[in-house]
């Protein structure tokens, strides 16, 4: 490596500098991007660019610094952690996919566990395991769970209303069912999944899983975003440790950090966005096609998109970030950043295939597999229904068009001042 390990860095001070979180994330992506394509053809875990991740310091960054981290769940360190996802997601979007899984899985623990349970997961973050959020499941059936005998009530930690602790030897609680599209399925160790509960409520939780077990792969057949692996994960059986439970019930559904999260998937659809743009420009100077003006017009138009969801990206950062701002229009702002990103990743994606031609679409051009990634991985849920939500939000809102989503210059905090937000 020629960086210095984020971790062996926090021996000597208490934070790293921004430079060096990015130049290790510059490090992992490169190296990621090296190894895209051969995952792709074969469908493989990208294992090594996850332990390179862990030995830079990049699995254990979002913690805060007295755990071990980096100090990226701090709300001023946002900008930073947007443009660690996007550099990650320039390298490889499959492992960009993975690292934003692991990273929102770490700040729900941090924002909803028991101090004492976030101490124990992070240890586990320090030792190299990968977590993930699962919430996806089947419509029917999905993932539950059931009481051994001589449990009388279920209960987790402080605040989980009315959950009671295990009573009795061998008295506990176990899992059934499976959940779908788990991206990492057999790789991620430490996945948070949420499990109905009896009162048909839903319970966030860390299972602790054994690598190579328990997934199915079978019917991952994807079209781009392969070495993501999202499979079916089974967890029939396992134990369900109330020392694992994370929040209350239907903690993960509170708003607004389940919605103005998603600020952190768009981040890495950026990373897959610039990687497009940049396959673009290359091919045009290797083809010595870029004074062609039909090709420099294309050219520039994928230049203002790549921008436009450069800023929507840093300003949901700073937005989603600030516990001052209103939940509603932190949501209405983190959708359209959705809608926007989305739209600027087609725009460049239809500029890029049409100025490449067939080329584009034949292995081993680079334009060929990183499409496809980005294709798929933009298809995300329920963009309609973000889009009208948030133009309901701008309709009922009495600002005037320049303060919708800024207030006047005396009322921002220093940190989003010092932005220049």
């Amino acid at each position: 490596m020629n960086f210095i390990p984020l971790h062996r860095h926090l021996q000597d001070c208490s934070a790293p500098d921004p430079a060096r979180i990015l130049a290790a994330a510059r490090a992992v992506a490169d190296r990621a991007g090296e190894r895209a394509d051969a995952l792709d053809r074969a469908g493989g875990f990208p294992a090594e660019d996850v332990a390179h991740a862990y030995e830079a310091g990049l699995l254990a960054a979002p913690l805060p610094v007295s755990l071990g981290g980096a100090g990226l769940d701090a709300p001023e360190r946002a900008p930073v952690l947007a443009d660690v996802l996007a550099r990650v997601g320039r390298g490889s979007l499959a492992l960009g996919r993975l690292y934003e899984g692991h990273v929102n899985a770490l700040l729900l623990i941090l924002r909803y566990a028991d101090p004492a349970v976030a101490e124990r997961l992070a240890g586990d973050v320090r030792a190299g395991h990968l977590f993930g959020v699962w919430n996806t499941q089947p419509q029917t059936g999905g993932l539950s769970l059931e009481d051994v005998p001589g449990v009388e009530d279920l209960q987790g930690p402080e605040g989980s209303e009315g959950l009671e602790a295990p009573q009795g030897a061998g008295a506990g609680w176990r899992l059934r069912g499976v959940k779908s599209f788990a991206s990492g399925a057999g790789s991620v160790t430490r996945p948070l999944v949420t499990a109905r509960r009896p009162d048909g409520r839903q319970q966030m939780l860390v299972a602790n899983l054994v690598a190579g077990t328990r997934a199915d792969l079978s019917g991952w057949q994807a079209h781009g975003m392969r070495a993501s692996t999202s499979g079916i994960l089974d967890f029939t059986g396992l134990p369900a440790d109330p020392g694992g439970f994370v929040g209350g019930p239907d903690a993960y559904f509170a708003e607004p950090h389940f919605s103005g999260g998603a600020w952190r998937f768009a981040a890495v659809q950026l990373g897959g966005i610039e990687a497009v743009f940049d396959a673009l420009r290359t091919h045009l100077r290797a083809t010595g096609r870029g004074g062609d003006p039909h090709q420099a017009a294309r050219l520039g138009e994928a230049a203002i998109a790549v921008e436009t969801a450069r800023l929507f990206v840093a300003r949901a950062a700073v937005l989603a970030s600030d516990p001052a701002a209103e939940p509603e229009r932190v949501i209405a702002y983190v959708n359209l950043t959705r809608l926007a990103v989305e739209r600027a990743g087609l725009d460049v994606l239809e500029r890029a295939q049409r100025s490449v031609g067939l080329a584009g679409f034949l292995s081993p051009h680079p334009l060929e597999r990183l499409a496809r990634d980005l294709a798929t991985y933009l298809r995300q849920p329920g963009p309609d229904r973000a889009l009208t939500a948030a133009a309901a939000h701008i309709l009922a809102e009495a600002r005037p068009a320049d303060l919708l989503w800024r207030d006047p210059p005396g009322m921002l905090a220093p940190e989003a001042r010092s932005a220049g937000v």
